[in-house]
């Protein structure tokens, strides 16, 4: 196979572990995907705290984190607090109640990262991490790119 089907193939296989083993939390506390997608995205991104980050960073529809933030404040899980300098700005934070759950995702991740990166020196995972910023920059600068035509 060509080096582009494995690159694409390997990210999706990495997607599919990812989620699958995000649905085992979401069994254990009837969380939807995208509910517990987003509560991974503000555990692991303190600064990174409003719909429209969830949204750009995730690549997820805005009415699809709109429902999913409204169902996690109805569960308590999630609370809403309006910035005090831009007051269209909703900043969203972790409830006490959502620590049970984001302390079992702290354990996938250790399980996920344990699979994936499994037969790796430590020298291995610098190069990783250095080329990987390398691509996601090279992929974001060819978006814009193609935005700009």
């Amino acid at each position: 196979m060509s080096r582009t089907t494995d690159f694409l193939m390997s990210i999706r296989w990495i997607i599919k572990l990812h989620e699958s083993m995000l649905k085992e939390i979401c069994q254990e506390y009837q969380l939807t995907l995208i509910e517990a997608t987003i509560i991974s995205f503000l555990h692991n991104n303190p600064s990174k705290d409003t719909a429209a980050d969830i949204v750009e960073f995730r690549m997820l529809s805005k009415g699809n984190v709109s429902q999913a933030v409204e169902s996690l404040i109805q569960k308590s899980l999630l609370q809403r607090k309006q910035d005090t300098v831009d007051r269209r700005k909703i900043h969203l934070s972790l409830t006490q109640d959502a620590c049970p759950i984001t302390e079992s995702m702290e354990a996938v991740w250790c399980k996920f990262h344990e699979k994936i990166f499994a037969g790796l020196s430590q020298e291995d995972l610098k190069l990783f991490d250095r080329v990987n910023k390398q691509i996601i920059q090279n992929t974001k600068d060819a978006m814009m790119g193609r935005e700009q035509i």
